[in-house]
């Protein structure tokens, strides 16, 4: 069995909480509150910038040239293709002034950026691949199970649920399960474990952004 089949079955409860939770429920019938979805999104956006940073610290990490490329590949897809999702949807909304960093979103963040310059590298990318991977799952469970025709969220729903999001998903999974082969039977815990921290913390970032959440004063 490959490392991403054991780690996903790991993290599939978790998943399967995400597409029962009311975030995604809404958004897949399309009676989310507006106000919530533009939260989510400029909170994405600040995840997004250290994502990519994450993304390229693994890229310098990395012994193989090949997967050097792909890690800086995926960090510029992160900034340049989501970031225009984000900006369409800021247009449409109106967005000036991006909300601060929520504490989940800090907290996914720091997780990412520390995993990345402290642990082995093998961890680092399994901590980043439920970006990846859960998005598009979601994605494409949204689409399969949409109940209302003209979604306000269709520009969303069709990036990550697209062919394209999700050749990009394949070839993560398709590098993790590379690396762990290489790896001892510990550090393929450790992939797991981080995997399903990452998994987690997905969760609680789309709650905090259902939740409209702020720091205590």
């Amino acid at each position: 069995m490959k490392w991403s089949d054991t780690a996903w079955q790991q993290a599939l409860p978790i998943y399967n909480t995400i597409t029962a939770m009311p975030f995604i429920t809404e958004l897949a019938n399309g009676s989310l509150d507006v106000e919530k979805f533009k939260y989510y999104l400029q909170q994405d956006a600040h995840y997004l910038e250290y994502f990519a940073r994450a993304l390229a610290i693994i890229a310098a990490k990395v012994p193989d040239v090949n997967t050097m490329l792909d890690f800086i590949r995926f960090a510029e897809g992160a900034i340049i293709v989501e970031r225009a999702l984000h900006d369409s949807y800021f247009k449409e909304y109106e967005v000036g002034e991006r909300a601060a960093v929520s504490p989940t979103c800090h907290h996914y963040i720091h997780y990412l950026q520390s995993t990345a310059y402290s642990n082995d590298v093998a961890i680092a990318i399994a901590a980043v691949l439920p970006c990846f991977w859960i998005y598009k799952e979601v994605g494409d469970y949204i689409l399969q199970h949409q109940t209302k025709d003209a979604n306000p969220y269709q520009g969303w729903i069709d990036t990550y649920a697209g062919e394209e999001f999700g050749l990009l998903v394949t070839k993560a999974i398709n590098l993790c399960d590379a690396i762990a082969e290489n790896s001892t039977p510990a550090q393929q815990q450790k992939m797991t474990e981080a995997f399903v921290t990452a998994s987690r913390l997905e969760y609680a970032f789309w709650d905090s952004a259902y939740l409209l959440e702020n720091w205590h004063s």
